[in-house]
């Protein structure tokens, strides 16, 4: 029954390890345990959504081969997420820290207005994406 949706598993199981070992590397890191990180995917190492792709990819490109349009398109799918993962989230990051220096100001000057602070973690820095994707890779190699 597994193999019948490994296509789906393996990315979903993937994603949970990732989580756990993201989990597991922060809670040393910080030397503080935090539960919430183990549902909160953005930032960090290793990138979960570049494991989850990665490891679609991988599934396919072993089961159908790298000349199939299966792996074409799950590739450049792949591709667009490890894309929008370092470039365009670390840009919205940037623009996060920005914007809550510019909501802490205000803050200051007026203490009757609430503003809502932004989550400033959100892109990926390019060893956190490679860490993501040879752990996809790993997985997809593993399962198939």
């Amino acid at each position: 029954m597994f193999n019948d949706y490994i296509y789906i598993t393996v990315p979903i199981l993937t994603v949970i390890f990732t989580q756990i070992i993201k989990f597991i590397v922060e809670s040393v890191q910080n030397k503080k345990v935090n539960f919430g990180r183990l549902f909160n995917g953005s930032g960090g190492i290793p990138s979960s959504h570049n494991a989850f792709v990665f490891s679609l990819t991988t599934l396919i490109g072993v089961n159908y081969g790298i000349k199939s349009p299966f792996f074409a398109i799950s590739l450049i799918f792949s591709l667009i997420v490890m894309y929008d993962s370092m470039v365009l989230r670390m840009e919205t990051e940037n623009q996060a820290v920005t914007i809550n220096r510019l909501v802490d100001n205000l803050i200051k000057g007026d203490t009757k207005k609430s503003y809502k602070i932004l989550k400033e973690e959100i892109g990926h820095k390019p060893i956190e994406v490679l860490c993501g994707i040879a752990f996809g890779i790993f997985m997809g190699f593993i399962f198939s």
